[in-house]
């Protein structure tokens, strides 16, 4: 087994680990955004392995990014009670 397979199957049983921990997130919300974007980290270094750097790099920054920055954001805002009005 050459090692970018053992490192291929290692990311992917962790990304199936964080995924259920996403999913079945029973602590706290917080965690549970973080393994969502765990996922999308991870998930951009296997595609980096199978060599498509481009899509690698909007996976990172997009899938893991941008998204768990706005779960955040969007979870302070109802945690404090925001809201625009316009409902």
């Amino acid at each position: 087994m050459t090692l970018t397979i053992a490192l291929g199957l290692l990311l992917a049983l962790a990304i199936v680990v964080l995924a259920v921990m996403a999913v079945r997130g029973k602590r706290s919300l917080g965690i549970s955004i973080l393994s969502a974007g765990l996922v999308g980290l991870l998930a951009s270094v296997m595609f980096l392995l199978l060599a498509a750097p481009d899509v690698a790099m909007t996976e990172a920054a997009i899938g893991s990014g941008l998204t768990t920055f706005l779960f955040f954001f969007v979870l302070g805002r109802v945690r404090r009670g925001e809201h625009d009005g316009n409902l």
